[in-house]
């Protein structure tokens, strides 16, 4: 499903901070703590801060996860994962772009699928901040192709995750 038929077109088309110039803006989100699990796998994702992602919600409580792969697997699932929240209480969705690993806003980021990358739990989406430097990481990494936010659905984070994408 794509995100607008969920419901996540309501904070994916939101304005989100200004671009930043060639690409996704940085933004601020907390840094996860030692005891933080990923809400989807369960991995201790401190652990991982060059794969960080991270979504506040209003009041800012913050979910984190060990990579761009989980994070959307929650989003596009928010029922399964966060029972009661909603996409309109989402303030901020951040990833960490590879190159720079800071953090970007995830809804401008551009995302490569089926490189020879892997993050934490294998197969990834691997987060940069521009075009440019999405066509050069799939370039050396073989990537298969390149994708932006809404366009990241279920069934391409389940192809992502068994190697078929």
């Amino acid at each position: 499903m794509r995100a607008a038929l969920l419901g996540l077109s309501v904070w994916a088309a939101a304005a989100p901070p200004a671009k930043a110039p060639g690409g996704a803006a940085a933004v601020s989100a907390p840094a996860p703590r030692a005891g933080d699990r990923c809400p989807v796998c369960g991995m201790f994702v401190a652990k991982y801060p060059q794969w960080v992602a991270t979504v506040v919600w209003q009041g800012g409580a913050a979910a984190h996860f060990d990579g761009a792969k989980d994070l959307f697997s929650y989003l596009l699932q928010l029922p399964k994962y966060a029972p009661g929240r909603t996409a309109k209480e989402i303030v901020t969705v951040a990833v960490t772009d590879f190159y720079d690993v800071r953090r970007i806003d995830a809804r401008r980021a551009h995302y490569v699928v089926g490189s020879d990358v892997l993050g934490p739990m294998g197969r990834e989406l691997i987060p940069l901040a521009t075009l440019a430097d999405a066509e050069e990481f799939s370039r050396d990494h073989r990537g298969r192709r390149i994708l932006r936010f809404g366009e990241v659905t279920l069934r391409v984070v389940q192809r992502v995750d068994a190697g078929e994408e």
